[in-house]
């Protein structure tokens, strides 16, 4: 279930109640009339299913309530009420395959944002997998793949994609251009200072690494994983079945890949840096066409769903 809270103009609050009352899967009804200050308005709370969310947020978007009042969702983790769980056996389809659009391209934009804890997690991360290459452990490339941050702009590239949303797009492949590149230049640096303190050396990272040795040797099957990935982390997004995500964080090798083009730089390594690049842009590129198809799917099944739950607004 959904919580939605919302601050309406007073003279679409009857509207907008006349809706919330036709929608299949909405309950917990309250209307507090002037209740608001800033917007001024009337205060109204409902509790929704997820397979009725989507269209009842885009019949309130219609009424303009976003842009004169206000439209807050959160999720419900926990409601005990016979009439919330009637209500989500009325609303056709299963929860888990809902797909509330207003919130994933919210959350893409969030997470495809140039910020300092993206920035900080990303360089982190490169400097874990760096030392992971170079020791030819396996526990700490792992590691770097769960801290890598990475996802969520490439979810908003394929958000963008499939919404038609241009700017989303330029932010989301910025953020990745701009935080590999940041995170390979540090990274290098990080290795010559490692150099220096006698931790790494060249024979290292030459030497027999039968754990790591993949991460710049892309192969087909390096493109499967990264396709196989990239759709099970859009389904765990929209699904907000978000502890899959570590699942697909520690499926491909895109942070690992940067860290050992950076420590190849680091020792003039142009071979391996040059395979590690074509692992770093095989596994982003299958991680966005998958991505991709998969919202395309979502969209296409959704939007049949929509129209079967349009006919199916008013009650009796």
């Amino acid at each position: 279930m959904l919580h939605l809270r919302m601050i309406i103009p007073p003279d679409r609050t009857t509207s907008a109640v006349e809706l919330i009352e036709s929608t299949v899967g909405a309950t917990h009804l309250v209307v507090l009339p002037g209740a608001a200050r800033d917007p001024v308005g009337d205060l109204v709370t409902c509790d929704a299913a997820r397979e009725s969310a989507d269209e009842l947020l885009h019949r309130l978007r219609e009424m303009k309530i976003d842009q004169d009042g206000s439209i807050a969702v959160e999720n419900i983790d926990l409601s005990m009420s016979t009439r919330a769980d009637a209500a989500e056996e009325e609303a056709p389809g299963e929860g888990a395959d809902a797909v509330i659009w207003e919130q994933l391209a919210e959350s893409s934009h969030e997470e495809s944002t140039l910020s300092f804890t993206y920035f900080s997690f990303m360089l982190l991360a490169t400097m874990i997998a760096a030392c992971g290459v170079v020791l030819d452990n396996a526990i700490l490339i792992v590691g770097a793949m769960a801290v890598g941050p990475e996802f969520g702009p490439l979810a908003g590239v394929c958000t963008a994609i499939v919404q038609r949303a241009p700017r989303l797009a330029a932010r989301s492949l910025t953020a990745l251009l701009i935080g590999f590149a940041s995170a390979i230049l540090v990274t290098t640096v990080f290795s010559l200072l490692m150099t220096w303190m006698g931790l790494f050396s060249r024979d290292m990272l030459d030497g027999a690494r039968p754990q790591t040795s993949f991460i710049w040797q892309p192969d087909p099957f390096s493109f499967v994983v990264a396709l196989l990935a990239g759709a099970a982390g859009t389904l765990s997004l929209t699904s907000s079945k978000s502890g899959a995500l570590v699942g697909v964080a520690i499926s491909v090798t895109t942070v690992p890949a940067a860290a050992n083009a950076a420590v190849a730089l680091s020792y003039g390594e142009f071979a391996q840096m040059g395979g590690s690049i074509g692992q770093l842009l095989l596994n982003l590129l299958g991680i966005m066409l998958a991505g991709t198809a998969t919202l395309y799917l979502q969209k296409k099944l959704w939007h049949s769903h929509r129209g079967r739950l349009k006919r199916r607004l008013r009650r009796g």
